[in-house]
């Protein structure tokens, strides 16, 4: 089967697939841009509400001082970025804000921590009591806190966590250009152990650190050939952060983005592909083709972790201007 036949016998099917190749995702990725962003409108239709995009916010609840190498991040303690460490966030201040985010409209709530690995202890315990917090208040609770072991990941089920985030970053090719200090199977068996706990898996990649097509193709590759898929793909586009080895790297293509989304939503039509990290470097035109192109979920708030996000005004005036509408609560 050649490359077409590949791509519309995926298009006839529409169906869930776990078993793609790497030639069938590179089929879909090569297509021309208006033919990839139609087919994956289309796939999205069948499978979500037109117009309706969840509104997401993430919370960086222990910030800086991480010992991972991360060339993308400003929290790594490897780099001089000029963020500052900031001790565990006050349960208490934590709710706080997550409620906050619930009256203006946020549906899911995620909190992220600058660690290498989840350590037992005080501080888990009390991350264990902002997910049982944050999930009172009728919200998705999110946590990325690095690795965690089968009973962690049980531990913060029972505490009420609706999803765990732990990218990719990248193709396993290109990956330890970018991480030295955590393995590609690392990644995939948190993975693994959020999925045993019955913890919904949020997982995508980074684009724009200087990989290839093959390496973007390979990341795609990856996360949706993982069975289940993610429920949740977030597609970031790098933030260069002066002092990390990525601060200067060259600005990516937005019609790459445009294209990475497509591939994604065809790819996996049920997950929520999340448009994430670089929103900001974003013309309000290629961020209408991102949602033309199947993204259905926007990180809203000031700040994402650490860098600069669009201003509410900014987000709440193009939704409107497309017609789209904020997910609502169950």
């Amino acid at each position: 089967m050649d490359r077409r036949d590949s791509y519309n016998a995926v298009m006839q099917t529409n169906g869930l697939k776990h078993n793609w190749t790497r030639d069938d995702v590179r089929a879909i990725y090569t297509k021309p841009l208006l033919d990839a962003v139609f087919a994956a409108q289309a796939v999205h239709r069948q499978y979500f509400p037109r117009g309706e995009v969840q509104l997401c916010q993430l919370l960086s609840v222990k910030t800086g001082g991480c010992p991972e190498d991360c060339a993308y991040c400003p929290q790594s303690a490897h780099y001089e970025t000029g963020v500052e460490r900031q001790p565990l966030l006050a349960v208490d201040h934590v709710i706080r804000t997550a409620e906050d985010a619930r009256n203006h409209g946020v549906t899911r709530f995620c909190m992220g921590a600058a660690w290498r690995q989840v350590n037992d202890g005080p501080e888990f315990d009390a991350i264990l009591e902002m997910v049982r917090g944050v999930s009172s208040l009728g919200l998705e609770v999110c946590c990325t806190l690095g690795m965690l072991n089968e009973s962690q990941a049980q531990r913060l089920a029972e505490a009420g966590l609706h999803a765990y985030n732990h990218n990719l970053d990248t193709s396993p090719e290109f990956y330890g250009q970018i991480i030295t200090t955590r393995t590609y199977e690392d990644r995939l068996r948190t993975i693994e152990h959020a999925r045993k706990a019955g913890i919904t898996v949020c997982c995508g990649g980074i684009i724009g650190m200087g990989e290839s097509d093959d390496d973007r193709i390979g990341l795609l590759h990856q996360l949706s050939t993982l069975d289940p898929h993610p429920e949740s793909v977030p597609i970031n586009l790098l933030a260069r952060v002066e002092g990390t080895p990525l601060g200067d790297a060259e600005p990516l293509d937005s019609f790459i983005l445009v294209r990475t989304i497509a591939t994604a939503r065809i790819l996996m039509p049920a997950s929520r592909v999340r448009l994430s990290a670089g929103r900001r470097s974003l013309s309000r035109e290629a961020s209408a083709l991102c949602f033309m192109a199947g993204a259905n979920s926007i990180f809203v708030g000031e700040k994402l972790l650490t860098v600069p996000n669009p201003a509410r005004s900014e987000d709440e005036a193009l939704m409107e201007d497309l017609d789209l509408r904020p997910l609502h609560h169950a």
